[in-house]
């Protein structure tokens, strides 16, 4: 009994089950609305592209001058900058220690040069004028000798000997007289030039000593480059800090009174970019906050495509023209480095000529 009606009437369930399934999967399937509405050009002809908000001074991204330890950061994110200000400091122990052994020697330099310009000391010449009394009382005395023994007539009174030792004291007795004489006027003279240009120029190098330091100490501190905020921050005290780019910089900063969008442009639609054309921006997901945008510069070099939307459909290996446009931040609350939609308008006549080259779909290739 089952086998006679059960098992046949199963089949013939299967078979309409699966001739509705057929009929079921056969129908298009029902287009959803998008969950976000997308924005809409402003303008009749344009061109469309991908924008990257930036700071009117672009990123900049601050790096170390020297490799070191950080010892202390002295900013937070968001916090606004003057130029000049200091955002962190490297360790520059070393050097404060050597830059106080060079301003010693500084005052040592100084403390000689002052003392050759004040030349001889007055308590220093009648000393010298004694020791010139005194050699030439001593030349006298040699030379009274001298005669006394010259003027004895029996030449077995006096040897030849002696008289030669005689003659020999008178000489010393008068070279004594005139390196005293010499000295005295020496130091009548005082100091000699060339000796005051020598202690000048060691000053003068020693100072530069202190001054190279502290432009070593100076290099171990990060400043800001321009007025702006801070956009990122990845320094921390104890860090070490390499110098040079890096990966992730260690303080990202920039202007952001105006901001800046980097537009990329698909070459093939490059030419149709006109300078001075009205361009707008549309925040992703809300098509509502949009703002005027005001041609900046183009960026002349065209690049390969590096900020990507995330469209399935997007080429990878596409050059781009980089177009900067300006805004007002007041006008739409965008964050740096959000990517915007910009539409920048064209010449109608380049977008019916873009048009009419587009080959056709029932164009047989």
């Amino acid at each position: 009994m089952i086998r006679t009606y059960l098992i046949p009437l199963l089949a013939i369930a299967g078979v309409i089950f699966a001739i509705v399934t057929v009929i079921q999967g056969a129908k298009p399937p029902v287009a959803q609305p998008p969950l976000i509405e997308p924005p809409r050009a402003p303008f009749e002809a344009f061109v469309a592209g991908s924008g990257l908000v930036e700071a009117s001074t672009e990123n900049i991204a601050v790096a170390s001058a020297v490799p070191g330890k950080i010892m202390s950061v002295l900013v937070k994110v968001g916090q606004t900058v003057k130029k000049g200000d200091e955002l962190f400091r490297v360790d520059d122990r070393d050097l404060v220690a050597q830059l106080a052994v060079r301003k010693a020697q500084v005052r040592i330099a100084e403390e000689q040069l002052s003392r050759l310009a004040a030349g001889t000391r007055p308590e220093q010449i009648p000393p010298a004028q004694a020791r010139l009394a005194e050699a030439d009382a001593l030349l006298a005395d040699a030379k009274d000798q001298l005669a006394m023994w010259s003027q004895v007539q029996d030449p077995r009174a006096v040897s030849e000997q002696e008289t030669r030792r005689r003659r020999f004291n008178v000489t010393s007795a008068e070279a004594r007289a005139a390196q005293s004489r010499a000295d005295l006027a020496l130091l009548d003279a005082g100091t000699w030039k060339p000796d005051l240009d020598i202690a000048a120029t060691q000053v003068d190098a020693a100072r530069s000593e202190v001054a190279q330091i502290e432009t070593e100490i100076e290099r171990r501190i990060a400043r800001a480059p321009v007025d702006g905020m801070i956009l990122k921050l990845n320094a921390r005290p104890g860090e070490y800090a390499p110098a040079g780019d890096s990966a992730q910089p260690l303080v990202l900063m920039g202007d952001v009174s105006t901001l800046h969008v980097r537009v990329d442009i698909d070459e093939n639609e490059a030419w149709r970019v006109e300078k001075g054309r009205d361009a707008a921006c549309f925040v992703r997901g809300n098509k509502n906050i949009k703002a005027n945008l005001t041609f900046v510069s183009f960026e002349p070099y065209v690049v390969p495509k590096r900020s990507l939307t995330g469209e399935s459909t997007e080429r990878v290996d596409t050059r781009v023209l980089q177009v900067i446009y300006a805004f007002n931040p007041k006008e739409m609350k965008v964050f740096v480095g959000q990517q915007v939609d910009v539409y920048i308008e064209s010449n109608p006549i380049a977008q019916s000529l873009n048009q009419s080259l587009q080959p056709s779909a029932t164009t047989t290739p």
